[in-house]
């Protein structure tokens, strides 16, 4: 499935929702349905900059796509990295790299997010982008 194809899908799961409560019930609940991240991870260098709440990202290359594991401390922003996790894992480096994230505009993320978790948001989209960098290169080299 494409990115962009997942990202149509989550659009429509949140549309179906009037209320932020429900969006951010849904949240939550993609949360707790996120594999937890390795435990040997949970280190400042897996830890994201910029989040106001502890999560950590990690990435691997299998067969050419990115396997993406996470977690954090926070229940919303735990929400937020499995629906990145859901969008970006299992693709190639390339696709992550060129991926337009428009679901997070699409289902009114940004706007319902305090200011920091925003800043968390971005933070966790340019760690991700920069792992692909990484593996994009590696297969380059």
């Amino acid at each position: 499935m494409s990115i962009n194809d997942i990202q149509d899908q989550i659009i429509e799961e949140f549309t179906m929702f009037d209320d932020w409560m429900d969006r951010y019930q849904q949240l939550i609940d993609l949360g707790n349905d996120l594999n937890p991240i390795d435990e040997k991870k949970r280190t400042e260098q897996h830890l994201i900059k910029g989040c106001q709440s502890k999560v950590w990202v990690d990435a691997e290359l299998v067969d050419g796509k990115l396997q993406f594991t996470a977690d954090s401390d926070a229940i919303i922003t735990k929400g937020i990295v499995a629906l990145l996790i859901r969008v970006l894992n299992n693709q190639s480096p390339q696709h992550v790299i060129d991926a337009d994230l428009y679901f997070i505009d699409k289902i009114g993320l940004k706007e319902n997010l305090s200011p920091t978790r925003s800043n968390g948001l971005l933070a966790m989209i340019k760690q991700m982008k920069l792992y692909a960098l990484a593996y994009q290169a590696k297969m380059n080299g």
